[in-house]
């Protein structure tokens, strides 16, 4: 019997309708749109391209939208001082640096540099510090993991009580995403490189997060009958059948896997559109913290 497929791009797109329905509430009482600046320094693809579904985004939502391009060789002063600029606009509600930056940029001291009330990206240290302490309560929430444990709620998945699995550590995913599952009770364990027997380790998960960079990584006999498996991972497959040569594939073996799990994402189609989604959803909670 086949898992149940989480649908993320209808899931993202009921928290889009929400957010443009409470945009719209906004202008309706005379308050201003939200407002979302980013900032991308130099010329990578990847990272242009996720810029402007950012911006499209926006627009799609009634809010704002302010790029500013850098070029690649900016100094450190030059993208700190852009920042301090956006800290300072008014129209400006969130302030996105989109990652990673050049190599001779630190990146710590760029993401200190946001104001903590415009930082909806969530990765600011103040931020990310009270996301890891009990009692305390971050302004935002790193949209990704944001977006995987609603996946998991939206889709009945019961995670209070549950033995939880993330592989990988970054900042930006598995760090993040193992706090939250932290704060919905869950008892984690977070495999890395150097974890011994990772399959005998995912094996006894009730949920696994999957966002360890490794094309296919985790596979069908891997996986607890009935488990939650949502994948991060986007990763190219030679594909001669394609026209593009490849296929995008998560860091789950996908066709394994569906045999066995209870719920699983797809990808494409599952937690990417939820980034973008818990994003917007960030940045109309900022305006709202800068209206008090």
């Amino acid at each position: 019997m086949s898992a149940q497929l989480i649908d993320g791009k209808a899931i993202a797109q009921k928290v889009k309708d929400d957010v443009a329905a409470a945009v719209a509430a906004r202008v309706a009482a005379g308050k201003s749109k939200p407002g979302l600046a980013t900032v991308l320094v130099g010329e990578r693809v990847d990272s242009a391209t996720y810029v402007r579904m950012k911006q499209k985004a926006c627009a799609d939502l009634g809010m704002e939208s302010f790029h500013h391009p850098l070029p690649s060789d900016s100094t450190q002063e030059e993208v700190e001082n852009l920042v301090r600029e956006l800290n300072a606009d008014p129209t400006v509600n969130g302030i996105l640096v989109q990652l990673p930056l050049p190599d001779h940029l630190d990146e710590e001291k760029v993401l200190q540099a946001i104001d903590i009330t415009k930082d909806v990206d969530g990765f600011h240290p103040i931020n990310i510090g009270r996301l890891a302490q009990k009692g305390r309560e971050p302004l935002f929430v790193p949209c990704t993991p944001f977006g995987c444990i609603h996946l998991l709620k939206e889709s009945g998945v019961k995670i209070e009580g549950a033995n939880a699995v993330v592989l990988g550590r970054s900042n930006i995913v598995g760090m993040p995403a193992a706090l939250l599952l932290v704060r919905e009770n869950a008892t984690v364990t977070v495999v890395h490189s150097r974890t011994q027997n990772i399959p005998e380790v995912v094996r006894r998960a009730d949920i696994v997060i999957a966002a360890i960079g490794k094309m296919e990584f985790v596979r069908g006999d891997w996986v607890k009958p009935g488990a939650a498996i949502i994948d991060v991972g986007i990763n190219s497959k030679p594909d001669a059948t394609r026209k593009r040569g490849y296929r995008l594939v998560g860091d789950v073996n996908f066709d394994e896997v569906k045999e066995v799990a209870g719920y699983i994402t797809p990808v494409p189609g599952g937690v990417g559109p939820m980034t973008i989604a818990m994003l917007m959803k960030n940045t109309l909670r900022a305006a709202e913290i800068q209206d008090q």
